[in-house]
């Protein structure tokens, strides 16, 4: 990786927290995108041209995936590609929460190795790079290990706890809650929370940079099969994500598959 790539994304991270803080708390417009895939407002797309014209102005051999630019084929033959959201968690935005972020990430052959989630609002720059750790603003993080189930907190919506997703039974952890996928990855790389679980499809661009930060701080980050996640995919989703230090991760997974082992 070129030694500067995280710094190329911190820098555009903080310069994307400057133009989401022109628009925050002062109903930026917004619509709704077509099938059902939530809000996009003027900050977003805002942010979006930005980030795609700094980012591949600095590296124009790298592919481009964000949630807020129309997906071509271009980055499925290149190394490495930059898989963007914008703004990850629009609906708190919206609604004048600090708990939105904003989620860069570079990918390499399937694999993340640099990211960044910034939370301009909270001063919170989570960054990490392939085998150099990971922090929170210039800290070093680690990732919790909690030595029983009961005592975890795990973040996740309630529909994630229904028992049908879980044949082992409904994991015995405390269950709490926050809008961003990429600021729940990032918490649990923090070690502020113990574990973080979605079992529907997820946007590579919600969670490629948390999902770096989360290995990088000691946890293990897998999707909801227990399958390593693999990014730049064609159709960019991966089967959900379960992230947590190793002992829960185990425990959550045996809970998750019980029913039809590998």
């Amino acid at each position: 990786m070129p030694a500067n790539d995280l710094q190329l994304l911190i820098t555009a991270a903080q310069e994307a927290g400057q133009i989401a803080a022109k628009f925050w708390q002062k109903n930026p417009e917004a619509w709704d995108k077509p099938g059902g895939h939530g809000p996009v407002t003027e900050a977003d797309l805002e942010i979006d041209r930005m980030l795609r014209s700094t980012l591949t102005a600095a590296r124009p051999d790298y592919g481009w995936l964000s949630e807020e630019t129309e997906d071509g084929t271009e980055r499925l033959a290149l190394d490495r590609t930059f898989i963007v959201d914008p703004i990850d968690g629009t609906r708190s935005f919206m609604e004048g929460s600090k708990s939105f972020s904003h989620s860069l990430a570079i990918a390499e052959k399937g694999n993340v190795i640099a990211a960044v989630v910034f939370l301009p609002m909270l001063d919170r720059l989570y960054s990490a790079s392939l085998g150099f750790g990971a922090k929170l603003n210039d800290a070093p993080l680690t990732a919790s290990a909690p030595a029983d189930e009961s005592d975890a907190v795990v973040l996740a919506a309630k529909p994630q706890l229904r028992s049908d997703y879980w044949p082992g039974g409904i994991p015995e952890v405390t269950r709490s809650y926050r809008p961003s996928l990429a600021y729940r990855l990032a918490l649990v790389g923090q070690g502020r929370f113990d574990g973080m679980v979605t079992l529907r499809p997820s946007w590579e661009w919600d969670i490629a940079a948390g999902a770096l930060i989360v290995s990088e701080a000691g946890g293990v980050v897998s999707d909801g099969h227990g399958q390593p996640l693999q990014f730049n995919n064609a159709t960019p989703q991966v089967p959900g994500v379960i992230a947590a230090g190793a002992p829960l991760h185990r425990s959550l997974l045996k809970r998750r598959l019980l029913d039809h082992p590998h």
